[in-house]
């Protein structure tokens, strides 16, 4: 008994090591799963696109971009696949912020001009009118909810929508160029092409251009101080 105690005794330390390797090993494997799982999470909520989101923006993509090829529409050479690009343009329009909101605005542009540069650029410029048009929408209702809240005058309230809804072509502006998410082309009879884009913006910095642009124009003809100016552009 004594011998065989002697020659198990020496063994003990290895078998505790592969026994403690063992459940490290597994530790470390579950703490890598969380970490993975955890990232995973973290990629969806940055996207704001979750898997079922996803799915729907690719069977819009495939329906739309069916229907833009039988109506002619073409990509530039050498830009990825026309269902690609639709579905790159689905994605962005379902992605949403932390709060559930919309992450982007966005807004289509068409243009005809005899070459695609010049057609092109039209539809970019249509198009930044159209977000203008939508974050000047967009300002007008919270500034409206806020007039009360930053006490003006009948006079002042009078002259803060008059700002507000002739700020559309200084937003667009302060929006600068904006890069087409994409750009479809198409020939329309022997000497014009039509152009086709979608631009998006980002929705939080797109209130902050517009806020900028009215605070300007309200310090200038109000001399409202900034107190009363953060009343009337912070969000409930």
């Amino acid at each position: 008994m004594e011998n065989l105690e002697t020659k198990i005794k020496p063994l003990i330390p290895i078998t505790n090591l592969i026994t403690n390797n063992f459940y490290m090993k597994k530790f470390i494997f579950i703490i890598i799963s969380c970490l993975m799982a955890t990232y995973v999470s973290s990629q969806q909520a940055s996207t704001g696109l979750n898997a079922t989101l996803a799915e729907k923006a690719s069977k819009e993509a495939t329906k739309e971009a069916k229907k833009m090829q039988k109506e002619g529409w073409t990509v530039a050479p050498g830009s990825v696949a026309l269902d690609r690009i639709i579905e790159n343009a689905w994605m962005k329009q379902l992605m949403a912020d932390d709060n559930g909101n919309p992450r982007y605005i966005y807004a289509d542009g068409n243009a005809v001009a005899e070459t695609k540069s010049a057609a092109e650029m039209q539809a970019i410029e249509l198009g930044k009118l159209q977000l203008a048009s939508m974050i000047e929408s967009k300002m007008s209702a919270l500034i409206s909810a806020n007039v009360g809240n930053a006490q003006l005058s009948t006079q002042e309230a009078a002259t803060v929508t008059e700002v507000v809804l002739s700020a559309k072509n200084q937003i667009a502006v302060e929006l600068g160029y904006v890069d087409p998410t994409f750009k479809l082309f198409r020939n329309i009879g022997k000497d014009k092409i039509e152009v086709q884009v979608r631009l998006f913006y980002d929705t939080k910095q797109s209130m902050e251009v517009a806020k900028k642009v009215i605070r300007n124009e309200l310090k200038t003809k109000l001399k409202l101080n900034d107190e009363r100016l953060e009343k009337l552009m912070t969000s409930s």
